[in-house]
């Protein structure tokens, strides 16, 4: 008997996967979300929310940012300790940039979205290459399990928000903490009927991708990217 949508709870609650109080953290974590993402159900964003104390995480929704659209984060763009943590040739490796840089961070912006829609708020917003590029460097692949991802090495926003905290911090048990509501919402979801999704580089390279290859050239150089493990 195939297993539908109409088996999934209606309600779950992660609140006994939450810490008792708000994490105790100095970082600012700044979240750029896509206004795409607001809403999708099985975000990861008001978990990572409902662990961090409010003034240490706020979000932005958005495509475009601006001094005068958000003289706040135009302000915080422009401080000599904001990172951004997007992967690129430009990014350095967080955990060895801290260890040489003269200025702590005190703040770092993620951007929340597929990975086409982080590019385009990337790099169509010049206000996002004003702080120092950074990136996880990082071999585990993601446990948001419920969720396509580009290819095996792609972390959702929380994972990602999770890695960079804990590094900031040198605290560990701040990534075992923002990972724990995560990892019950896939096994809730993984138990009412959701798959385990693989990522379309594994489909790809496997012979199991369920879709026809695009016609489109430029879509289908970056299927080919993915099947030959290329970032992109």
């Amino acid at each position: 008997i195939a297993v539908t949508a109409l088996y999934r709870p209606q309600k779950v609650c992660l609140c006994p996967f939450l810490p008792l109080h708000p994490l105790h953290i100095s970082t600012h974590l700044y979240i750029i979300q896509h206004p795409a993402e607001e809403n999708k159900v099985l975000r990861t964003v008001p978990l990572l929310a409902a662990c961090l104390p409010q003034d240490k995480c706020k979000v932005k929704i958005g495509r475009r940012f601006s001094e005068e659209r958000d003289p706040e984060l135009s302000t915080v763009c422009r401080k000599s300790d904001t990172l951004i943590l997007y992967p690129g040739a430009e990014a350095a490796n967080l955990e060895e940039f801290i260890l040489d840089s003269p200025i702590y961070p005190s703040t770092i912006i993620i951007i929340d979205g597929t990975w086409s829609q982080a590019k385009d708020i990337f790099y169509k917003n010049s206000l996002f290459r004003l702080p120092k590029q950074v990136q996880l460097k990082t071999s585990v692949s993601s446990q948001y399990v419920i969720r396509t991802q580009p290819t095996n090495r792609c972390l959702s926003t929380l994972e990602c928000a999770a890695a960079a905290l804990s590094i900031l911090e040198k605290n560990d048990y701040i990534q075992e903490t923002l990972l724990r509501p995560l990892q019950a919402l896939c096994s809730f979801q993984l138990q009412h009927g959701a798959q385990i999704r693989l990522s379309k580089e594994h489909l790809l390279k496997n012979g199991l991708y369920p879709k026809p290859m695009p016609k489109n050239k430029r879509k289908l150089r970056k299927m080919e990217l993915l099947m030959n493990s290329v970032k992109i």
